[in-house]
């Protein structure tokens, strides 16, 4: 079985993009959590303590799946779209999950 991945961290926008960055963001985690069976979990969201910051985490069954995943057609028309705003800074990380267990 292949290995989990994660991908986790923060993107920060000028104030006046970030919630047209997080507008098509809803439409791209839709399109990506439909139509991607690789991807488990999807999430950018604003982060209440600043008004440039959205958090990322997204959680992938495989390395080969998020590779997939930068090749759709939703991630070319979203990277078409977002062309025009501002980031200001980004710190994004791929984990490789070793092993995971359920909290309580």
């Amino acid at each position: 079985m292949a290995e989990e991945v994660i991908v986790a961290g923060w993107m920060d926008y000028d104030p006046k993009d970030r919630d047209r960055m997080l507008e098509h963001l809803v439409v791209l985690g839709h399109l990506t959590r439909q139509e991607e069976p690789g991807c488990l979990d999807y999430a950018m969201t604003a982060d209440p303590g600043s008004e440039q910051r959205i958090r990322v985490y997204e959680r992938w069954a495989s390395e080969q799946a998020l590779d997939e995943h930068f090749t759709t057609q939703h991630i070319k028309d979203f990277r078409a779209a977002v062309a025009g705003l501002t980031r200001v800074g980004v710190s994004l990380r791929a984990y490789t999950v070793a092993s995971s267990r359920a909290m309580r």
